[in-house]
């Protein structure tokens, strides 16, 4: 999950051409981006190599938000835990992922980028040491808070840091890993906590921890975090590493000097500048967008998908191997066609197949229920569930990310994506927290709710959201906020 940042030609008289980001892109709040261009003597190995390193901590994100559903069964049983206790477990994630998305901005600014990767790894690993020696469910919950707290960190810097080290003809193709690695954590997750125990699946989640923090020995800080602290010999240094040593670095290096300078005149925005009419509707779209992501049910859903499959009666060792190929698959053509479909159409396709899949798997369970056509039963949850995820990754997943990238004019976009983000961490709180008890309410009611939910994110993308493809960020931003 991030927030491309792009420029605005309306601020100081200054002019900045050229967009900081392909549309396309979801960068969280990277406040330096600007459109480079690699030269043709320069090699991208580098760039390459950096961008695999970084996107260890979006593998690790998905590693955490993967290992509650697989491990749910087993933890109960060996650690004696309630339902309640076990909720709190699964849904303390995103707490923690709360606090570090809050924090992740002023440390990363603090400590670069890569010190912000290292913070974020060091809270992975002992979190994940944590639970694999938990003898109860306090040290469960402090090592599950530990994780999420990296995750949350992880989920600003990586879409910041690869956007900000790539050249332009790259970034768009290379920011779009970062979502499809998250996805490939969660479904390997998914797929090996089918035979490993919940203690070493844990342990699992080091691996990438480690490839990550010895990778972050080999590669270049940020070089423009390096501008903005006016390192200028580390900049150039980075900055020609990236490009290769026979690349011209000189226009790219003016260019980012000259964005950092025009970023320092602007004057900062507060939470209350979000609230004046100008701003008002392009906050609105970024942030509603955002409740219907997640209370829409996701991540109730991907939490605790193999007890859905369970109590539907359906082998959740089956079912959540192909939930979780079907989500890596359907993400990476998502990304591939969300330039030429366009922002709307997907959301609506992808709303469209949220409410068949909820309404599905909601009448699987109102036939469990009250005991009529029991063989249909897990036929009809199984469908709904990979209708739903699939639908998710198709749209819902990463466009509004997108489209909050293209809204928000540059002097509010810091504050106006902190906002969203926050909002976005406690839809996925309250959704991961709350699924249990709904469930033991009424196991249809909770998706009949969440179809509910989707049924108005198609409503509300209709009347609210415009289509932004094949527009200038500064038209979007006019058109919107003008």
């Amino acid at each position: 999950m991030g927030i491309k940042e792009d420029a605005e030609n309306n601020v100081h008289d200054q002019k900045i051409r050229e967009p900081l980001m392909r549309q396309g892109e979801n960068n969280l709040a990277d406040e330096e981006g600007s459109g480079v261009q690699t030269s043709s003597k320069g090699h991208s190995w580098m760039v390459y190599f950096s961008t695999f390193v970084a996107v260890c901590g979006s593998y690790e994100f998905g590693a955490c938000a993967g290992y509650s559903s697989p491990t749910q069964t087993a933890i109960r049983e060996d650690l004696s835990l309630s339902l309640a206790e076990y909720s709190v477990f699964g849904s303390i994630l995103t707490f923690g992922a709360m606090i570090g998305a809050i924090t992740s901005g002023p440390i990363a600014d603090f400590f670069g980028r890569k010190g912000a990767m290292r913070v974020s790894t060091l809270f992975c690993v002992a979190g994940w040491l944590a639970i694999y020696f938990a003898k109860g469910a306090l040290p469960l919950d402090i090592g599950r808070l530990a994780t999420g707290y990296g995750m949350g960190v992880f989920s600003y810097v990586v879409p910041v840091f690869i956007a900000e080290i790539a050249p332009k003809n790259l970034r768009g193709a290379l920011t779009a890993v970062n979502q499809l690695m998250i996805c490939c954590g969660v479904s390997v997750a998914f797929i090996i906590g089918t035979v490993l125990t919940w203690r070493v699946l844990a342990l699992t989640g080091l691996i990438p921890c480690a490839i990550l923090f010895l990778g972050l020995f080999f590669i270049p800080e940020s070089p423009r975090w390096l501008a903005k602290k006016r390192k200028e010999k580390e900049f150039e240094a980075a900055l020609q590493k990236l490009r290769g040593k026979d690349a011209d670095i000189s226009h790219e290096a003016t260019e980012i000097q000259d964005y950092i300078e025009t970023l320092a005149r602007l004057p900062k925005a507060k939470v209350l500048d979000l609230f004046q009419k100008r701003y008002l509707r392009s906050v609105t779209i970024g942030v509603g967008l955002m409740v219907f992501q997640q209370f829409g049910g996701i991540n109730g859903i991907c939490f605790y998908v193999s007890n859905i499959f369970e109590s539907a009666g359906f082998s959740s060792s089956i079912g959540t191997i192909v939930y979780a190929v079907l989500q890596v698959v359907v993400t990476g053509l998502a990304a591939i066609v969300i330039d030429r479909a366009g922002r709307k159409p997907l959301l609506f396709v992808s709303a469209t197949g949220l409410v068949l899949g909820c309404l599905l798997t909601g009448i699987s369970f109102y036939l469990k229920v009250h005991e009529l056509a029991l063989k249909s039963v897990p036929a009809l949850a199984v469908t709904g569930i990979l209708l739903y995820i699939g639908s998710f990754s198709a749209g819902m997943g990463a466009v509004p990310w997108v489209i909050m990238s293209e809204i928000f004019p540059i002097n509010i976009k810091g504050v106006a994506g902190s906002l969203a983000t926050l909002v976005n961490w406690f839809g996925a709180w309250a959704v991961s927290y709350t699924f249990n008890f709904l469930m033991t309410w009424s196991s249809y009611g909770t998706f009949i709710l969440y179809a509910a939910i989707n049924a108005l994110a198609i409503l509300f993308v209709a009347v609210m959201v415009p289509e932004t493809k094949g527009r200038t960020l500064e038209q979007i931003q006019a058109a919107i906020n003008g």
